[in-house]
């Protein structure tokens, strides 16, 4: 975190005061912006790539059991617990869809009763005089 609030204002002050100000070495500061970038943080990095090509190819609807089938053809060996892990990580959730379902049944066999009070079942618009 210290070494993060140096780099974002390293415009503003020198490198060694603000070493010496957080009471850290600056060649710890120097190590750790130089440090590469490790196998296994590219290939998480790439695999999250993969996953979110996936997952907007599919128009958000694929979870992790389908990403990781996906990915598994691909010849990417992961698991689903991983995949949903990355998703969280990602914010990526798929998006259910409801199916249709019919309401109404016009064709029934019920007992249909008469307008014995002849009651006027058109819709008529009322104006406001207001």
């Amino acid at each position: 975190m210290k070494y993060t609030f140096i780099k974002n204002h390293e415009y503003l002050f020198p490198i060694e005061k603000m070493c010496k100000v957080l009471e850290i070495g600056s060649s710890g500061y120097y190590k750790w912006k130089n440090k590469s970038i490790s196998n296994r943080t590219l290939r998480k990095n790439e695999i999250k790539q993969q996953i979110t090509d996936i997952y907007f190819a599919s128009k958000q609807r694929y979870g992790s059991p389908r990403i990781t089938t996906e990915l598994n053809e691909l010849g990417c060996k992961i698991s689903r617990v991983t995949v949903a892990k990355y998703m969280r990580e990602l914010g990526l959730r798929s998006k259910l869809s409801k199916k249709f379902k019919v309401t109404t049944d016009s064709k029934h066999n019920y007992l249909v009763v008469e307008n014995v009070l002849n009651r006027n079942t058109s819709y008529t618009k009322k104006t406001c005089k207001y």
